[in-house]
């Protein structure tokens, strides 16, 4: 009978007694499908060179076995390590879990002590703005109350141009007032400016607070948000997959901008509450100053008009008594000037008498016609009344001259005791009176 060689399946012998495989493992039911396939179609050669020799049995027995063997240590192996990855992965995954949570809640303690600096800041800001608010307020005051005495100041002065004659002066008191004037402008200005200023304040309060409102509700929905993941665990339900949320983006900021960040706001607050600190400062020093030198400046322009007034009061006096005088003097003059006339008249007849006498004299006839005693004193009686006369003419003429010059002066004295007084209603009836509304320290300081 021939013998035909068969190929039978690969099996290494170290690898079965070494227990290692060196090759994927080999099914048996597979190899011995093949085998009898490859027999079976050539049983007809003979029944010999298809069959395992019992050696082969036994080593391909061993070899199943081993490999079995080998399979369970593996699994085993396999199941270990399994248990030993899962075991330590959830260890740290809680771990991480807690780290994460850890942080969280000191990320809110953070957020909550910035959040708390921020509020407190907020409320400063707030309370600082409402201060200058109120110190505004007093600057609107008290730029309205100088338009009193700029009012008073520019009426006096308007008034005080209708004084009469030489009363026109340019004296004391019209000086202080063109001072006090003057000052009301320059106080007019500097609560302008001082103003403007406060405005400004305010509005630089007003944006600090709004950064740090705005940085405010920043951190409010922050804590919110990080509140709500601190309460998240494995169990609840509305967490999900979110698998884009672990790629840090290119624009957060890290822990030290996000601090610096609310550090520059509350800084910036903090220099606007300074600042305005001092300026509610300057505005009660330029109030109080103000108020004091508007004051004391109405004190010097009352205290001119006084003076003034009494000037006035005693010229007009002096000039009264000087009209008295004169008028004594002209009552006096025009019974001199009567007594005068009268004297005159009384010296027409005499004059005619003797006049007559000389003349009916002259026509005595011839010889009769002499320079005797009779003429003489006839002559010398005519000269003497004529000079007399004369000397009362002259009297009566330095007289009425003196009387017109005192006439003259009764009427300057008169237009002059005129003017004084009308200066003096001006000044004390009129301008000091009215000066009686100037405002008080308190209402010039914006109370």
């Amino acid at each position: 009978m021939s013998e035909f060689l068969v190929s039978r399946p690969y099996l290494d012998a170290r690898a079965v007694t070494q227990h290692e495989t060196l090759r994927p493992p080999v099914d048996p039911e597979t190899t011995l499908k093949e085998n009898f396939l490859t027999s079976s179609g050539l049983a007809s050669a003979g029944y010999r060179s298809a069959k395992y020799t019992p050696a082969e049995w036994v080593v391909n027995n061993e070899a199943a076995f081993n490999q079995a063997v080998s399979d369970v240590k593996n699994s085993e192996k396999v199941r270990h390590e399994s248990k030993v990855l899962y075991t330590e992965t959830e260890v740290r995954t809680l771990r991480t879990q807690a780290e994460g949570t850890k942080h969280l809640g000191e990320r809110l303690q953070d957020i909550h002590f910035w959040r708390s600096e921020l509020e407190r800041h907020i409320e400063k800001l707030e309370a600082e703005t409402d201060l200058v608010l109120a110190e505004k307020r007093r600057l609107e005051k008290a730029l309205d109350a100088t338009e009193i005495p700029f009012a008073i100041a520019t009426d006096n002065l308007t008034c005080r141009e209708k004084r009469l004659g030489p009363d026109l002066v340019k004296d004391l008191v019209e000086e202080e007032l063109l001072r006090e004037v003057e000052l009301i402008r320059s106080i007019q200005a500097l609560h302008k400016r001082t103003l403007d200023q406060t405005v400004t304040q305010i509005k630089a309060n007003r944006d600090a607070k709004q950064t740090l409102e705005m940085d405010w509700s920043d951190k409010h929905q922050a804590y919110g948000l990080d509140n709500e993941c601190g309460h998240y665990n494995n169990f609840s339900i509305e967490t999900q997959h979110q698998p884009s949320s672990a790629k840090i983006q290119d624009h957060v900021s890290n822990c030290e901008q996000w601090m610096d960040f609310t550090r520059t706001n509350l800084a910036a607050a903090e220099r606007e509450v300074r600042a305005s600190g001092e300026l509610r400062q300057l505005i009660g020093r330029v109030l109080q100053d103000t108020a004091e030198d508007l004051r004391a400046q109405c004190a010097s322009v009352d205290q001119a008009f006084k003076q003034r007034c009494q000037e006035l009061t005693e010229a007009k006096v002096q000039l009264e008594i000087h009209l008295s005088e004169i008028l004594q003097q002209i009552g006096a003059q025009e019974r001199n000037i009567v007594s005068l006339q009268q004297a005159l008249y009384d010296k027409e007849a005499p004059m005619r008498v003797a006049q007559s006498r000389l003349h009916h004299r002259t026509h005595r006839p011839n010889m009769e016609l002499c320079r005797d005693a009779p003429q003489l004193s006839l002559v010398e009686e005519v000269g003497e009344i004529t000079h007399t006369m004369s000397a009362l003419t002259q009297q009566l003429s330095e007289a009425r001259a003196s009387l017109a010059a005192m006439e003259e002066s009764r009427m300057v004295l008169e237009k002059a005791i005129a003017c004084k007084t009308h200066s003096l209603f001006i000044d004390r009836d009129k301008c000091m009176s009215h000066r009686v509304r100037y405002p008080d320290l308190v209402t010039l300081s914006g109370f």
